[in-house]
């Protein structure tokens, strides 16, 4: 069950030349006119999920900022492929795999399917293409062959096949980093099988018991940077328009993807970088970054146990996408208010079908709004215009053209009467719910029997069970390790 979509994303009508659409390009650090690489086309890539646990706020601000851009891109006449893909293999996922006693495959796929369910609640369209990293590792030997064959990638003594940073000269040109900062900061690990720390892998040396491709390196998987840049070539060429993600992302994630693309065919990767930025997690009136490392994230699935779908959209919408989210109970009641402000507005008005009048004053700032880097902000603030100018006019014309702007954000689609009759200030999934979060002050035995009841969910393979026991814990600050042998320590966290 998931918002209510609009025709067209609520665009009907000619679009006005008044302005043109600019982007905050994170490579030069500048907003820059957008001019696509084939006119009226836009191919758009965005790092999706690590799929082995549940979707946090963080990944639902992905999901929904660059839903925005997608439906704001089509709305403009653009004709888009959007992908945005699927990591279905990597060290934290075989980790899982290996302590709930089941396949990769298995694990992955259950946790697709609430992904795709908390994206469906929030009123995400599906992308055109969702590539899973595990379909395309033939693609990734290629690359991977061609870089060694270019001198850019060599296999280390312990099997692992590296790419050598230094031997790209433009490195570092995303992030503004310097080799010799990178250096100077001890920011990579020293692994001494590497020509260099700063040295990524490309292909991993199979370790026992662990998913495996044949290769011309031996047994092993792709490392995370190579499924990226494989995978968006596949689907959308060796240069595209637009690349997105989270602020976390753009080292060094990104910084690879350039390196390992643009080493391979001598060519422009990407013309536009789109990072949206951290969510960040209320104390007082002081914020910190929102992580599972300090155990202060909040699932998509217990925000959504308090707060109406559309309501935790309209509060992600509500911040600019490339500044931090402030995440605590008083935005989001806050949020919930807002929106109610505009159903009210809606209510008892038949909204006349039609397109949209780019000459109307409302019309035109939200274009304008939108056009400068998917302002959602100020778009937001002519929605609230508007709806003060329903509440005086009652006219059709005007709540026509507020649910057709609001519809560009995936907003009120919804009968006015339905949403503010049965609003109840939850919403909850049907499947793979968490049963509630429990108080810190466990007794040890508690906790014991908590274990307990975990180890037997697993044995009989219901991994849902284990994971929610799991994730209730770590909730009230236990934190669980499981050890060779079928043995679970705890600890407070």
């Amino acid at each position: 069950m998931g918002l209510a979509q609009p025709e067209i994303y609520g665009f009907r009508g000619d679009r006005s030349p008044a302005t043109m659409l600019k982007i905050y390009n994170t490579l030069t650090r500048a907003k820059q006119e957008f001019v696509p690489i084939e006119p009226g086309k836009i191919r758009m890539y965005v790092c999706g999920m690590t799929v082995y646990d549940y979707c946090h706020l963080g990944h639902a601000r992905v999901m929904v900022i660059f839903d925005v851009a997608q439906r704001w891109l089509r709305a403009s006449g653009y004709d888009v492929t959007y992908v945005r893909n699927i990591t279905d293999i990597d060290d934290k996922i075989i980790k899982r795999a290996q302590e709930n006693k089941e396949t990769t495959a298995a694990l992955t796929q259950r946790f697709i399917d609430a992904m795709d369910e908390d994206a469906a609640a929030l009123g995400v369209v599906k992308p055109d293409a969702e590539p899973r990293a595990t379909e395309y590792v033939p693609g990734m030997l290629d690359m991977i062959n061609v870089l060694q064959q270019r001198g850019y990638a060599y296999q280390a003594t312990d099997g692992d096949v590296n790419y050598a940073v230094r031997k790209f000269e433009g490195y570092g040109k995303l992030s503004g980093k310097s080799l010799e900062d990178l250096r100077a900061g001890e920011r990579v690990a020293v692994d001494a099988a590497k020509q260099d720390p700063l040295d990524f892998v490309l292909w991993k040396r199979a370790k026992p018991g662990e998913p495996a491709w044949e290769s011309p390196w031996g047994a092993g998987r792709p490392g995370w940077h190579i499924e990226c840049s494989v995978m968006a070539e596949a689907l959308l060429g060796q240069h595209f328009d637009i690349h997105g993600g989270g602020q976390d992302l753009q080292f060094p994630h990104h910084e690879n993807e350039i390196a390992q693309s643009e080493a391979a065919h001598g060519g422009t990767f990407v013309n536009y970088w789109m990072h949206n930025g951290f969510v960040r997690v209320m104390k007082g009136e002081m914020s910190e970054k929102m992580s599972k490392s300090l155990g202060n994230f909040f699932t998509v699935r217990e925000i959504l146990k308090k707060y109406d779908a559309e309501v935790v959209r309209f509060f992600i919408i509500r911040a600019q996408y490339r500044s931090p989210l402030n995440y605590s109970d008083v935005h989001l009641d806050d949020a919930k208010q807002g929106l109610t402000r505009l159903y009210t507005a809606l209510k008892g008005v038949s909204a006349a079908v039609g397109g949209v009048d780019w000459s109307n004053a409302y019309a035109a700032r939200f274009k304008v709004a939108m056009d400068d880097d998917f302002n959602t902000p100020e778009a937001v603030a002519v929605l609230f215009d508007l709806a003060n100018e329903l509440n005086k006019s009652q006219s059709a014309g005007d709540a026509g053209l507020l649910k057709s702007l609001a519809g560009m954000l995936g907003l009120l689609q919804r009968d006015p009467s339905d949403y503010l009759q049965s609003f109840r200030g939850n919403f909850v999934l049907p499947v793979l719910t968490l049963s509630g979060t429990l108080e810190a002050g466990l007794t040890k035995e508690q906790i014991e029997k908590m274990i307990a009841d975990r180890a037997e969910a697993r044995k009989v393979k219901n991994f849902g069970e284990s994971d929610r026991i799991r994730k209730e814990l770590l909730d009230a600050g236990i934190v669980l390790e499981d050890k060779p042998g079928g043995k679970t320590e705890w600890r407070r966290q």
